[in-house]
């Protein structure tokens, strides 16, 4: 039986890649993610400028050769601050992910497969939790914990575990009752064992699916709070809080917020992209209704 479990993951896998490399949207979001990844890495190794170097006679300059996408009140570089926040962003869509998931999915699983009170303690937990709007949520722990863009990863990290936990507590909760769960048991093997070598990496697949959509709405977030001084602060070159220095010049100088908002809308467009094309491909039961 577990030859032909695995014979049959590997067809649904190889199965699902062949769908996703048909999908359109899925190569315009992977060339976007792509595009994002490699600027993180060495872009700013190769910037034309310090992102935050200070030339005052250079300030609120038109796009020209010497400045691809123009300048900001203080005569920084725009192009180069957009290149060091691409590292910033992702870092923090990554982390934020990484935290939320760490915490939601440790706590889903121990709802799902035990029951009884660590599941209504985990899920009155979590429903408070949800009982607040996620951003609003975030800027309430942002405005707890005060600006910073570590402190803002924290807060949009804490309004979102939630949603994993309940995501893998659903799954858990058919699983739980599965052969292969109850052979298991039958056998001797601990709960640490079922839940880790059994039971984790079934529901793995939804979460990597949930987290590749959630990335960019991370990214996002994490810019809003920055808008609002609840993140980033200056002068570091994150996107929201460049947004929000050049809030005041919009219509005379279109280019100091419109870049560095571009760059936020890129960025969670291919990650959306990416992600619902993830999804469409290896979730079974949007296959089944194609």
């Amino acid at each position: 039986m577990r030859f032909s479990t695995r014979a049959s993951g590997t067809s649904f896998l190889s199965h699902s890649i062949r769908m996703l490399a048909r999908t359109p949207a899925a190569w315009v979001g992977a060339a976007i993610v792509a595009a994002l990844l490699l600027v993180a890495v060495v872009g700013p190794a190769v910037t034309p400028m310090n992102p935050l170097r200070i030339a005052p006679p250079e300030k609120l300059q038109f796009p020209s050769a010497r400045h691809p996408l123009g300048t900001d009140d203080l005569g920084r570089d725009l192009l180069s601050r957009i290149v060091a926040g691409a590292r910033i962003s992702l870092s923090v869509g990554i982390l934020v992910l990484a935290i939320a998931m760490s915490v939601g999915v440790g706590l889903g699983l121990l709802a799902g497969y035990f029951g009884g009170w660590p599941d209504e303690a985990v899920m009155r937990t979590t429903d408070v939790f949800l009982a607040f709007p996620r951003l609003v949520l975030a800027i309430a722990i942002a405005a707890t914990l005060g600006p910073g863009l570590y402190n803002a990863m924290v807060a949009v990290a804490l309004s979102w575990w939630p949603w994993y936990t309940r995501l893998v507590r659903g799954q858990l909760l058919s699983l739980r009752q599965q052969e292969f769960v109850l052979a298991g048991v039958s056998l001797g093997a601990g709960p640490a064992r079922i839940l880790l070598r059994h039971l984790l990496p079934n529901v793995g697949t939804t979460v990597v699916i949930q987290a590749s959509i959630d990335v960019g709405y991370a990214i996002l977030s994490t810019a809003g709070l920055s808008f609002i001084g609840l993140g980033a602060q200056p002068p570091t070159p994150e996107w929201g809080s460049m947004i929000a220095q050049a809030r005041s010049y919009l219509i005379d100088f279109w280019w100091y917020p419109t870049f560095p908002g571009l760059a936020i809308f890129l960025a969670v467009l291919g990650f959306n992209l990416l992600g619902d094309a993830v999804r469409d491909a290896f979730d079974p039961r949007l296959r089944s209704l194609q």
